[in-house]
């Protein structure tokens, strides 16, 4: 049997992230191990899944639905997929995948090569739902694929979002690509597939359990160089995916929520221990996966036209009305700057667009709000 068939057996056969058999098959190799499997004298809890197994209905079946078997090799195969090999595991899980079933407009490896992961729970907000479609549209008007679960919630809203901004999006699945869950979002993810990619190392015709969501996981944190969680309980299935970004060494984030929200309980807590960047929006994302060497995404100018004043400016400024002009010899005594040097003053705020002389004095030429501290009166 061949490398490629093995692990496509392989993936039929042994659930996702079971840890000694990903580990067996990183140092012997997919073929040999599953030569283990099928031998009578096998005592492997999957020999008789193996034993059962037929691989001819497997291909046919991955072409009648006009999927796409990848294994590490393949162009299509995105590298930082190889991480997970060297990952501490969680809750007893790990590895590599064997394979992947992909549909999709775009290669996978394509797909991820600028890429975040965004998720977050099932039972988000209003106030997570917005910023997740915010976050995903944003992230997609820049070239960056938003990648998900594809379930409801946080993970909808992230889909939502970059489709919206018509920009491609990964979702990878906990079950088989032939009918993908949940059966709700059905037409979105058909939407997914037309603009980027479903993925998954589940083959088709399997259903999703509790188990195979937590190995699935792995998968959406490795893809990716950093994970944005937007909103999570204590207790969360998106928990366990930044549990596989730290583990795999990526960027973990988290955006700030209500503070009597159970649902930002986990992103207050990351941000808290410092486990997580926080996230208040698309710049704090691209920040953190921009390589070493390109400039930093640019923000609104935080410099207000007073900052740079000296004192003996900024008394000048504030005594001047910003309704009627006042004579020279007025705004000096108001200001208590000498004349002269008032006039100079005067001269240089004019220069700077900030003041304005008139046929009976000076005045303000900005509105009352460019103001840095409050003024008594005119």
């Amino acid at each position: 049997m061949r490398e490629r068939d093995a692990r496509m057996a392989l993936c039929c056969t042994v659930e996702p992230a079971t840890i000694d058999i990903t580990r067996q098959v990183q140092q012997q190799g997919a073929e040999a191990i599953w030569q283990g499997l099928v031998q009578p004298s096998s005592r492997s809890r999957w020999a008789r899944r193996a034993q059962a197994f037929d691989l001819a209905d497997m291909q046919a079946a991955t072409d009648r639905l006009r999927l796409r078997f990848i294994v590490p090799g393949d162009d299509e195969w995105p590298a930082a997929l190889g991480d997970l090999s060297g990952c501490e595991p969680v809750n007893d899980m790990g590895g590599a995948p064997f394979g992947l079933w992909v549909r999709g407009a775009v290669p996978l490896a394509e797909a991820v090569e600028r890429s975040v992961a965004v998720v977050g729970s099932r039972a988000c907000t209003a106030y997570g739902q917005s910023v997740t479609t915010d976050l995903a549209a944003g992230l997609g008007a820049h070239g960056v694929t938003v990648v998900s679960g594809g379930a409801y919630g946080i993970d909808a809203a992230a889909h939502a979002g970059a489709l919206a901004a018509e920009a491609v999006t990964v979702a990878v699945m906990a079950g088989g690509l032939d009918q993908p869950y949940p059966s709700g979002n059905s037409g979105l993810l058909q939407r997914v597939a037309a603009a980027g990619v479903l993925a998954s190392e589940l083959p088709p015709f399997e259903k999703p359990t509790r188990v195979r969501f937590l190995g699935r996981n792995r998968l959406i944190a490795a893809l990716t160089p950093a994970t944005v969680l937007v909103e999570a309980a204590l207790r969360s299935g998106a928990r366990n995916t930044v549990s596989w970004a730290t583990s795999c060494n990526r960027v973990v984030l988290a955006v700030p929520g209500p503070v009597h929200s159970a649902t930002s309980a986990t992103p207050h807590r990351l941000i808290r221990e410092a486990e997580a960047v926080l996230c208040s929006g698309v710049d704090d994302v691209l920040e953190v996966i921009e390589p070493l060497g390109r400039s930093q995404a640019s923000r609104p100018s935080q410099q207000r036209p007073l900052d740079d004043l000296s004192t003996e400016e900024l008394a000048v400024f504030e005594a001047l009305p910003a309704r009627r002009p006042m004579p020279t010899g007025e705004v000096s005594l108001r200001a208590g700057v000498p004349l002269g040097a008032c006039l100079g003053v005067l001269d240089q705020l004019g220069e700077r667009g900030l003041v304005a002389l008139h046929a009976d004095g000076w005045r303000l030429a900005r509105a009352p709000s460019a103001r840095s501290v409050p003024r008594t009166g005119d």
